[in-house]
């Protein structure tokens, strides 16, 4: 049943979220990035803090149209290589800029862990999940995109036992 609601949240159309303080988007999926800029532009948060971003990729790279009041309004992260990672990122950058309201941008099947590890790591801060809709969850199912949904909903699981561990870094990593 829990798998089953899993993928039913996974497949969910997000709704546009409150105006909040700040928007995350972890990187690491088609959309993310793009959207959570839209929700930015769009007004619906004040700043944005791009996630577990490569070293190598500068803003102009993401998003080379951007008006210089919006430009400046976006972080950057480049040591998130984890959901974990990014959720310490985050944890840093919303102490940094007093945030008190959260959008998280991620896929829909990594929306879940996503919000718990985000969660954990800022208490008191309310969050706004806004799952993204990757194209292997837009198609027909096939044998691969069953597999990366049992795979998520185990790292859900897992991450919901507890605190960071060595063992759910490793897991994390797969």
């Amino acid at each position: 049943m829990g798998f089953g609601l899993f993928v039913r949240g996974a497949l969910k159309e997000p709704t546009d979220p409150p105006v909040s303080d700040g928007i995350v988007a972890l990187t690491g999926g088609t959309g993310r990035v793009e959207t959570s800029l839209s929700l930015l532009q769009r007004g619906r948060g004040r700043l944005l803090l791009i996630s577990g971003v490569d070293p190598h990729v500068t803003l102009n790279d993401l998003a080379p149209d951007l008006p210089p009041t919006v430009a400046s309004r976006i972080t950057l992260g480049r040591e998130a290589t984890s959901t974990a990672g990014n959720a310490t990122e985050a944890r840093h950058w919303v102490r940094a800029n007093h945030i008190r309201s959260l959008i998280v941008v991620t896929a829909g099947y990594h929306i879940w862990r996503a919000e718990l590890e985000i969660s954990r790591m800022v208490p008191g801060v309310i969050i706004h999940p806004y799952p993204t809709q990757p194209p292997a969850l837009k198609r027909q199912f096939t044998r691969d995109t069953w597999r990366l949904l049992v795979r998520e909903y185990g790292k859900f699981l897992l991450a919901s036992i507890g605190p960071v561990s060595a063992f759910r870094h490793a897991v994390d990593a797969s």
